[in-house]
């Protein structure tokens, strides 16, 4: 009968053990814009370099006072690299293109911006706001976009930021929003 109770009581310690154990959730910033809050949940798992990357540009406050220097509607929104005065921020080392990761460039997943270069992708991101296929892996020239994260609460708010008015300013600033769209920060939610 005593083997029995202290049986009962191992198997309840264990149980509560497990229950109290946390499952690891996904990081989840909040980008705080002029038009907006967007929050984004990472997907650590799929696209761990990416997720880091991005991260240390969010914890290092590089992210604060850059704009969304490329919008295009029926396409993304991309921003990360530039003041509003279109200046290029100095970067961190590029890392390694995570397109295979089995994650698509769908409505509102985030995606790291890349030079024609596969593995040249630094501080910027852009958000999809229609599910951009030729994006994905293998396409467009045999390595894809590294999908890291998607807008959890928000998209609205990029729907605004992809509507804004833009411009030529010239070879290098194409659909460059005429009116700012600050990024005023990125921080890791609570």
């Amino acid at each position: 009968m005593f083997k029995r109770f202290l049986g009962a009581v191992a198997l309840i310690c264990l149980m509560a053990g497990l229950a109290s154990a946390e499952v690891k959730k996904n990081p989840v910033v909040t980008m705080e814009t002029t038009l907006g809050n967007v929050k984004i949940e990472l997907f650590e798992k799929e696209a761990p370099l990416s997720v880091k990357n991005f991260l240390d540009y969010v914890k290092s406050g590089f992210y604060n006072g850059t704009i969304f220097h490329r919008v295009i509607p029926g396409f993304m929104a991309q921003g990360g690299g530039f003041t509003p005065d279109r200046k290029q921020k100095s970067t961190n080392a590029p890392v390694k293109n995570e397109a295979a990761n089995g994650l698509k460039n769908d409505r509102g997943t985030i995606s790291m911006a890349r030079t024609s270069a596969p593995d040249s992708a630094t501080s910027q991101f852009f958000i999809n706001v229609v599910n951009n296929d030729m994006l994905n892996r293998p396409n467009p020239d045999g390595a894809g976009y590294a999908v890291f994260g998607k807008v959890v609460a928000g998209m609205e708010v990029v729907d605004k930021i992809v509507a804004v008015k833009t411009q030529n300013v010239n070879m290098v600033f194409q659909n460059f929003p005429e009116t700012p769209v600050l990024i005023k920060s990125v921080k890791l939610a609570k």
